[in-house]
């Protein structure tokens, strides 16, 4: 392409130079391009996504149109794990963090944002997708948890209701806590092999208390109306779009933060690698600092 600018540079005529804004939007355009997945790749994009209650899968998905702030973002959530509820909304308040507020929704949630910052990739490419083809990312969703119900692994717990029909919700028994599902796409969305006990596939181990203190990351009213293909993040439709997506402002309850002003109030402490499992394949595990300071 500079090759190609240098050329029309040369004295030419005027002709010549009218064209160069032409050609440079031009290739704008083309590299702005919304990208395109069919359907089959929609349906492996979502399958480690798919099963999450509904309020999660809204917020993960809103987090992954923001695919460069995740790792900072990890990386936050990682050093903070120790707190939970209306402490952790404090600091998150405290520390001025500049990402995106669908980015710090996701902040209770470590294992969540350590699966999307490890793989980069898939993040990019689901944030990417849910911009310009969010009908088909729904429905890309519907197809998996109708395949999870069909085959009987996907049914409703102490943890969480499922309600079936023609479009699949997941919520919560109790919306005051998330719980984060484990399961093996490999294993839940093909038919199991005869005598396979289907009931364990799916491990809703791991809960985050979200309270009143989180409402203004739009806890509470993060949803998907599945009958019109609308995503409501903090009650209100989400509108970004892959068109619109550098000046998208959307309706959080919260200051804007620069970079400069990040602030650091609080001990660091990074999980060990056990908290870590426990956290990636949904297992319950007790804060290990806190139990090394009361020795």
């Amino acid at each position: 392409m500079s090759r190609l600018i240098g050329n029309i540079l040369k004295p030419a005529g005027v002709g010549t130079f009218l064209a160069l804004p032409l050609l440079l939007l031009s290739g704008l355009a083309v590299a702005q391009a919304p990208p395109s997945y069919p359907p089959p790749d929609l349906d492996r994009l979502v399958q480690r996504i798919a099963l999450y209650p509904d309020s999660l899968l809204a917020q993960t998905m809103a987090a992954a149109t923001y695919p460069d702030q995740i790792p900072d973002a990890a990386r936050w959530a990682d050093q903070h794990h120790y707190l939970t509820g209306d402490e952790l909304a404090r600091a998150i308040s405290d520390d001025h963090l500049p990402w995106d507020p669908s980015v710090q929704a996701l902040l209770p949630f470590p294992p969540v944002l350590d699966m999307m910052a490890s793989d980069p990739g898939w993040t990019r490419d689901l944030g990417d997708a849910f911009l310009a083809q969010q009908q088909d990312v729904m429905d890309a969703v519907q197809r998996m948890r109708h395949r999870a119900w069909d085959y009987g692994y996907l049914r409703s717990n102490p943890q969480v209701v499922v309600h079936s029909g023609p479009f699949i919700e997941i919520v919560p028994v109790n919306p005051a806590f998330v719980y984060v599902p484990y399961y093996d796409p490999a294993v839940v969305f093909i038919a199991p092999r005869p005598g396979f006990v289907v009931g364990g596939a799916i491990r809703f181990g791991f809960a985050v208390s979200i309270g009143p203190a989180f409402r203004p990351w739009g806890w509470g009213g993060n949803r998907f109306v599945w009958n019109t293909h609308t995503v409501f993040i903090n009650n209100a439709p989400w509108r970004r779009t892959w068109v619109n997506r550098p000046a998208y402002v959307h309706p959080y309850a919260l200051p804007r933060y620069e970079p400069a002003r990040r602030a650091e109030r609080h001990e660091l402490h990074e999980r060990t690698e056990r908290e870590r499992d426990a956290g990636r394949y949904s297992r319950e595990r007790e804060e290990e600092h806190r139990r090394d300071d009361r020795r």
